[in-house]
């Protein structure tokens, strides 16, 4: 509607400078804007305005010529007004709405879908936990963030890839194979020390168990070297195919699952450093191999290989975006949480320096969540390696919930998460407010197919000229807006926006329905509404859809 309705403003335009109404023929591109009041009209455009200085006129003017032209041979504009400095308001006539479900009804699962994707191949890297523990909340936004904004780009056309980065190698995994074989030594009677910087928590006692049922006593006649790298792979295994366990409970999945450890197999780190060392942007200083990240825009350069000849976090990543880049996406996206910040720069420094465009590379930064039980803080403490796991979560509140709240705030920010809100059936928790309505609607379905209209669950896409109530108009407008909020939730990469947009129309169908009856003893009428109500159902499923959340026909 907003393409017809520019195509209807320029044609106005082009008549008035035909007239000599409109000095000059250059337009601008018209911008169609929602007022937020509804006494400002359907649509409304600044063109007038846009258009003074090259016109040379009051905007006032400008804005006359092009109302005094306005050929509407669809009949979509039931009035336009001039308003303020130049503004031009629109009013539809209630019909212009109607073919807005026809549309829905048409295309029902692909309706808001976008192909401005066109195939191109995109990367979405997110959670990628260090398999040294269980995934907790703060993951679990993570994963709902990252999975639901591959849903969003797949649903817009792009072909879209999930990869978790697996961490399987360097001194966090030796620390975890080390924290185990101190557990496993204690379990045998022996008194141990246990260094603060070893991982705490009872999960690494019940990693222990398990090791001393595979070996028994035998593991403390290896050297210590041997009994801790196995108890490192051990326990880097089951904690790997735990966190995958609880990312399937979760409704998340991954196209790839790829290994740290491979790229110093595959030599992969070393061709990098050396390349970089050809090309002068690794260097020597201090013993220790410098990259002139500074160069590229970060506030200074970077170690990548130690004085002890160890290599950094850093090659890793340098090897493991280069090949991102080499296995052929256009553009890389990683999630990751809002302490990485300053990782930014040196990462897009060292895509840049390896040849590809930075702006290739996007970062979504995933605030903290506070976890709250009727409104008090949950205490959470890393430090005694005791914390409210995503799982914990999970098996509390549910997928749906856990998913849908983690999406109600943009991730920038951070994020309240009341647990005993997350559980309620009432309107106060977000996803049963929305999830109420696909319910709801079923439930009236039901009974139209039980009653004697002769109805049997599918709505006439054409059966909508008596829909003429405000409420069913601003229901219908709802529903219109849905494309454009999928399209700029892809083009921004910001879930919150499908959340946003549903928790609204659900407010909007509950207004409907509180004043007006779906089953009337008008057929006709009946039959109207079952279209509108069956619209709204199919969005709310298709939003819903996208954020990995279930749309149940019972509550």
């Amino acid at each position: 509607m907003k393409n017809t309705l520019q195509k209807i403003i320029l044609k106005a335009a082009g008549k008035a400078h035909e007239l000599g109404e409109l000095p000059s023929s250059v337009f601008p591109e018209v911008e169609i804007l929602e007022p937020k009041a509804m006494q400002h009209g359907d649509f409304s455009t600044n063109v007038a305005m846009q258009m003074a200085k090259t016109q040379k006129m009051a905007p006032v003017k400008i804005a006359g010529a092009i109302v005094s032209h306005l050929d509407d041979t669809e009949g979509l504009v039931a009035k336009a007004e001039i308003a303020g400095p130049g503004f031009i308001n629109f009013f539809m006539n209630h019909s212009a709405w109607h073919p807005t479900l026809i549309r829905i009804h048409e295309e029902d699962a692909d309706y808001g879908a976008w192909d401005f994707g066109q195939g191109k191949r995109i990367q979405v890297e997110f959670v990628s936990a260090n398999p040294t523990g269980p995934l907790h909340v703060g993951h679990g936004r993570g994963a709902a963030v990252g999975d639901t904004v591959a849903n969003i780009l797949s649903f817009c056309g792009y072909d879209v890839q999930r990869e978790y980065y697996v961490n399987d190698s360097g001194s966090q995994i030796r620390t975890l194979g080390r924290s185990v074989f101190l557990r496993y030594r204690e379990l045998l009677g022996e008194n141990v020390s246990f260094p603060e910087e070893c991982y705490q928590g009872d999960y690494i006692r019940h990693l222990a168990e398990e090791v001393k049922k595979q070996k028994d006593e035998r593991l403390l006649k290896e050297s210590d070297d041997n009994a801790i790298l196995f108890c490192a792979r051990f326990a880097a295994s089951t904690l790997l195919k735990e966190i995958e366990a609880d990312l399937t409970d979760f409704g998340v999945s991954f196209d790839r699952w790829y290994s740290e450890q491979t790229l110093f197999d595959s030599d992969k780190v070393s061709v990098s450093i050396q390349e970089m060392v050809d090309r002068d942007i690794i260097y020597e200083k201090d013993g220790a191999r410098w990259f002139r990240t500074s160069d590229f825009g970060d506030e200074k350069d970077r170690v990548v290989v130690k004085e002890n000849g160890l290599t950094t976090y850093f090659a890793s990543d340098i090897a493991y975006h280069r090949d991102k880049f080499n296995r052929g996406f256009e553009k890389v996206i990683d999630v990751w949480g809002a302490d990485h910040h300053g990782y930014i720069q040196r990462i897009a420094a060292s895509i840049e320096a390896a040849g590809f465009d930075r702006d290739r590379f996007n970062v979504i930064l995933v605030q903290l969540v506070n976890l709250l039980r009727d409104g008090q803080q949950v205490a959470m403490s890393t430090r005694s390696g005791e914390f409210v796991t995503l799982k914990d979560v999970i098996d509390e509140v549910g997928r749906d919930a856990a998913r849908f709240i983690f999406l109600t705030r943009h991730y920038e920010s951070p994020l309240d998460f009341d647990l005993e809100l997350a559980k309620k059936k009432t309107n106060d928790n977000p996803v049963y407010y929305v999830q109420y309505v696909h319910a709801r609607i079923s439930s009236i379905i039901r009974k139209a197919e039980d009653g004697k209209n002769g109805f049997r669950g599918k709505g006439d896409a054409h059966t909508v000229h008596l829909l003429t109530e405000p409420e069913e108009i601003q229901l219908i407008k709802h529903l219109a807006q849905y494309p454009e909020t999928v399209k700029a939730s892809a083009e921004m990469m910001e879930p919150h926006r499908i959340t946003f947009y549903l928790m609204n129309l659900a407010s909007a169908f509950h207004s409907y329905y509180n004043k007006h009856r779906v089953l009337t003893e008008d057929p006709d009428l009946t039959k109207n509404r079952l279209t509108l109500v069956l619209a709204v159902q199919k969005i709310i499923r298709n939003g819903l859809t996208l954020l990995g959340v279930s749309a149940p026909e019972k509550m």
